[in-house]
């Protein structure tokens, strides 16, 4: 994790300017140091980043440190203006990233440390005089709020990681289930009609042709469901002509009623993708003669409903109605299977449309 990369230049400018102003003021001394001091501390900033772009490791962090500790005690004992004392902040915030809470505390502890030693060495009877006690609560409290605002730093940065990790899980999710839903369904459909030219290869080669043929369309449209898959990210998505290429040349039945325009592009493809694993679930397990699929868009809620009279099942879902659940899910839908053996298999899919 890196630390707030705007916090320490906004610090260095800070401290430049009060510490060039007391100098031209009279308000103090500010020796040359002060200005080469500041400088070399962005140097190294701008070193570090470089060279550890995403996170410094414990061991270059610990030089790093002692190198900022150094440079902020030259610069604090060259500023007559008392405001570089400030930069002792910074130690702690930026070890809060590398090691930790408790690293931080105590060396921010080290840094209070620091600024009594000061005090005690330079202003005899200072914890008699407002200004210097005022001035070490002022740390103090500046020391609290600084470990705290990396502390929520840090849980920010954490927070952000676990949503990419999710958001890249979701992604996987999403690509598994358009490979199960798209390139499966075709792929099960290429091997249903090359079974059947193999089948009927000698007895009727007529038949055995077209099947071939039926397989290479059904490849092509494979591919153009990948294409689509693509498209959807650019253009709008049509369930209706979407479900009438997805059924060409295949014995289904296929209505579509109602004004899809209603209802958002995500919606329609999750519906789109529950009619495609319940046509290849038809042609892969239930031995059907006849399939309808028919979708209505209503004022209310928009309706799926893949229908067979095949074998029917009794209980068990695989992978893809797991996916198709998952994906209607997440549009706010619900997913009903109706079988029974012999009984054939319907399945219905509903989503509610949702309006502003």
């Amino acid at each position: 994790m890196r630390p707030v990369p705007w916090l320490s230049p906004l610090l260095y400018g800070v401290v430049l300017v009060v510490g060039c102003y007391a100098g031209m003021a009279g308000l103090g001394v500010v020796r040359p140091e002060f200005v080469a001091g500041l400088v070399v501390l962005a140097l190294v900033d701008v070193f570090e980043r470089r060279r550890h772009p995403e996170r410094t490791p414990p061991t270059p962090a610990v030089a790093l440190l002692v190198v900022r500790a150094a440079l902020v005690v030259v610069v604090a004992a060259a500023d007559g203006s008392g405001m570089s004392r400030v930069l002792f902040l910074l130690l702690p915030f930026g070890a809060y990233f590398v090691f930790g809470r408790l690293v931080a505390i105590a060396l921010g502890l080290v840094c209070v440390a620091l600024v009594v030693i000061t005090f005690q060495v330079t202003v005899p009877g200072w914890t008699r005089q407002v200004e210097q006690v005022s001035d070490l609560l002022m740390f103090a409290v500046g020391l609290v709020l600084t470990v705290a605002m990396a502390a929520v730093a840090v849980e920010e940065q954490r927070g952000r990681a676990k949503l990419a990790e999710l958001s890249a899980a979701a992604e996987r999710n999403r690509v598994a289930r358009d490979i199960h839903d798209g390139l499966g369904h075709h792929l099960t459909a290429v091997s249903v009609l090359l079974e059947k030219a193999s089948a009927f290869r000698d007895r009727d080669p007529a038949v055995a042709d077209q099947a071939v043929a039926d397989a290479h369309e059904s490849a092509r449209r494979a591919l153009e469901d990948v294409r689509r898959s693509v498209r959807t990210l650019r253009e709008p998505f049509r369930l209706s002509s979407a479900l009438g290429e997805l059924t060409s040349g295949l014995k289904v039945t296929l209505d579509c009623a109602g004004d899809e325009g209603d209802y958002d592009p995500a919606v329609l493809l999750a519906v789109y993708r529950a009619a495609q694993e319940g046509i290849t679930n038809v042609l892969r397990h239930a031995n059907a003669s006849a399939v309808s699929v028919n979708v209505h868009c209503g004022e209310v809620d928009l309706r799926l409903v893949v229908a067979d009279d095949g074998r029917g099942f009794d209980g068990g879902e695989g992978f893809g109605l797991l996916g198709m659940r998952e994906r209607v899910a997440q549009v706010g839908g619900a997913v009903e299977v109706h079988s029974a053996p012999d009984a054939g298999t319907r399945l219905v899919v509903t989503v509610p449309r949702r309006t502003s």
